[in-house]
């Protein structure tokens, strides 16, 4: 499988946030988008995942699976976890591996892989904000999806937890998984490539 993403541009309150930005990434491969705040890296995401119109270009996965559309394949994390508080943590994973078609890890097999099995019957309005964070992450790993889109993953998560995490993706790419991620900060993926968006065009 291959994303591929052609002359992409997008704007956003009549203001061009990215322009002309093309790049290719195969199965096993991630993608590190950097930039300052306010370049677009956000909105690049919410564009691949369907949540936002290119005003010009085209993104597209190629494979086996070309048949389904981007957002049956795509997993979106956003800065929100979009959890439900009153909920606990084995119920809010219950509900986005029926939402989103499962195939993957058990609730608690998702959050035994980032640390928190201890959690699973808490309800997440209980917990850290770390913890929700990994919960949120948890998302990830109890539904089947080849693209993983995901921005500042790591915010709110200790040195011991974004190791987890980054193990996480690294096992997700060497099943043939795909990874675009917005970041500031390292993620552990040594292999990555990245590109800066400065407001207007790749640099």
């Amino acid at each position: 499988m291959r994303l591929v993403a052609e002359n992409l541009t997008l704007e956003r309150g009549g203001r061009r946030l990215i322009a002309g930005l093309s790049f290719a990434i195969a199965a096993g491969e991630a993608l590190i988008v950097t930039g300052p705040n306010g370049a677009g890296k956000s909105s690049l995401l919410r564009g691949l995942a369907g949540l936002l119109p290119f005003s010009g270009g085209r993104a597209r996965l190629e494979g086996d699976a070309a048949a389904l559309t981007m957002a049956e394949q795509t997993h979106y994390l956003g800065h929100a976890d979009s959890l439900k508080g009153a909920l606990t943590a084995r119920e809010n994973l219950r509900f986005w591996a029926a939402l989103l078609g499962g195939g993957a890890l058990s609730e608690i097999d998702a959050l035994r892989r980032l640390g928190l099995p201890h959690v699973a019957d808490f309800p997440v309005q209980a917990l850290s904000a770390g913890q929700k964070r990994r919960v949120g992450l948890a998302r990830l790993l109890v539904a089947a999806r080849p693209l993983w889109l995901i921005d500042e993953p790591t915010t709110a998560l200790d040195a011991g937890a974004q190791e987890l995490f980054a193990e996480a993706m690294r096992q997700h790419l060497s099943g043939g998984g795909l990874i675009v991620a917005a970041t500031h900060a390292p993620l552990g993926l040594e292999s990555a490539r990245t590109i800066r968006l400065a407001g207007g065009a790749p640099v």
